[in-house]
């Protein structure tokens, strides 16, 4: 009687998520950039190309400070796990500001 009540209040507390084709596709980023206020995280994820000055917010994020938590610590238990499997990922060292990799690592063009 006990396990049935337990499965019951399970499936109550479970969500049916919905990916659609579209959004399944996701939207490359290769910055993000994070604002707060009081109430509010705020993560605009950009696209930024090599030799184009412009970049353009490709998606915004908005979460409470709680939710912004979660994510930061979800973030970090899939680092870890990614890092044991495939060895640590690079930490690019700056000095407070966002390194923008304009040239991708690769070689430059020339005309």
């Amino acid at each position: 009687m006990e396990d049935s009540k337990k499965e019951q209040k399970q499936k109550q507390n479970q969500i049916n998520i919905e990916l659609k084709e579209d959004i399944a596709q996701g939207t490359y980023s290769n910055l993000a950039v994070i604002t707060h206020s009081s109430s509010e995280f705020v993560i605009d994820f950009i696209r930024v190309m090599p030799g184009i000055p412009k970049a353009d917010v490709k998606s915004r994020v908005i979460l409470t400070p709680e939710h912004a938590k979660r994510l930061m610590l979800a973030l970090q238990d899939n680092m870890a796990k990614f890092e044991k499997v495939h060895g640590p990922v690079k930490k690019l060292e700056g000095s407070g500001t966002p390194l923008v990799p304009m040239n991708f690592g690769g070689p430059t063009a020339q005309a």
